[in-house]
């Protein structure tokens, strides 16, 4: 019996219209962004992001607190699709955790195999994460011409990569760890759990507090701060009952939406997009880091996701939704390739105090990104219509 697609819910179709618009919004700040990195005054503008701050650069305060704020909503919303959502159930989870991870393991297979044991193997997990935003906004511009099913499907799939991705953060891009600052922050987000599972504390104000020393004990434990939102995500009481905003976690989740779609995801496209182009640019793109990337991104993505799940199905493991084609799948990678946020992101990790390489792999991913999300756009435009496929 094929999977019937889920109804969408009004916390769904909340999200997806923010990220719709979030996609939008962020095209028009790299575009600025760039502009204004390539004029006259790139320079002060460059430097403005290095304005110290309380300790930190503006970059810093972007990256590693607002990001933070950004992950909590990530972490808001695996919660949601795990408790009453498209993960909620293990038959309609197992494709996209399926899809997410083939998505993730061949774009790092291909990188490693260009720039295994040389300086820029640490970019291995540069083309393995997926931007949600720009993403849905390809899917937002098709509108009806694609299945309600793969737009939960996408989705799905990508909240997992992200979740991979902060794995990939907190296991290989910790810089050097302090033991006691781990163990607090460890300490918090236990007390916070306690106050949720045992207490049923359910006011907002102890766990925003709590998830503000975490972070500033993350942040000091050399593990990278963002990864606290996440953890205090887990840490708010959310209720299965409750899709209408009630419950503590419904109810932040809702107020993200807005502060992250356009204030947060905007300041990091403007302060992280900021490529100098040079009169020779293009030869940046032709270096083993800068193919391993976009051939990650653009040819990975499809080839995990769609070889992954065909592997599943055809071993009987999973099953298409009943309005999905073997088309609507090779499109969802295809758009899995448009890896904006997190990979721009990754590579500030990896390739720290690199300058350089950061440019040039930022130059790879908006490109990589770009093809993807117009080849995307165009495969789905043309094979994405709903029907029934004979394969599933």
């Amino acid at each position: 019996m094929d999977i019937v697609p889920r109804t969408l819910s009004n916390t769904f179709n909340k999200f997806f219209e923010s990220e719709k618009s979030s996609g939008n919004l962020l095209i028009i700040c790299i575009v600025l962004a760039l502009v204004i990195t390539n004029s006259p005054i790139g320079p002060d503008y460059l430097r403005f992001w290095q304005r110290n701050v309380g300790g930190l650069s503006l970059e810093h305060w972007i990256n590693d607190a607002l990001m933070a704020i950004f992950y909590l909503l990530i972490g808001l919303e695996l919660e949601r699709e795990l408790y009453i959502g498209e993960l909620s159930n293990f038959k309609n989870a197992l494709l996209p955790i399926v899809a997410a991870i083939g998505g993730m393991v061949a774009p790092a297979l291909i990188h490693f195999s260009l720039n295994g044991g040389t300086p820029t193997q640490n970019g291995i997990g540069i083309p393995m994460a997926t931007d949600i935003a720009f993403a849905l906004g390809v899917l937002a511009i098709l509108g009806n011409r694609i299945p309600a099913s793969l737009k939960v499907f996408v989705v799905a799939f990508a909240v997992i990569d992200d979740l991979g991705a902060i794995v990939i953060i907190a296991a290989f891009y910790t810089a050097q760890l302090s033991v006691w600052y781990l163990v607090g922050a460890l300490a918090v987000w236990t007390l916070l759990l306690a106050l949720n599972r045992l207490f049923r504390v359910m006011s907002l104000f102890p766990y925003l507090v709590g998830g503000t020393l975490m972070w500033f004990l993350m942040l000091n434990s050399g593990i990278h701060a963002t990864v606290a939102g996440v953890m205090l995500a887990f840490a708010i009481p959310f209720s299965a009952k409750d899709d209408d905003q009630k419950s503590p976690s419904h109810k932040l989740e809702h107020f993200l939406h807005k502060p992250v779609a356009f204030i947060i995801l905007p300041l990091f496209a403007l302060a992280n997009t900021g490529i100098a182009m040079e009169a020779d640019w293009t030869q940046d793109l032709t270096n083993a880091n800068s193919v391993g990337i976009a051939a990650g991104l653009i040819a990975g993505k499809p080839l995990g996701v769609t070889f992954l799940c065909f592997v599943a199905i055809a071993s009987g493991i999973c099953r298409l939704p009943s309005d999905l084609k073997w088309s609507h799948m090779i499109g969802a990678g295809i758009l899995g390739g448009i890896g904006f946020t997190m990979s721009i992101f990754i590579t500030n990790l990896a390739f720290s105090g690199n300058p350089e390489t950061i440019n040039a792999s930022k130059m790879a991913i908006l490109l990589a990104s770009l093809v993807a999300g117009v080849f995307g756009f165009l495969w789905l435009r043309l094979l994405g219509k709903p029907g029934a496929d004979t394969n599933a």
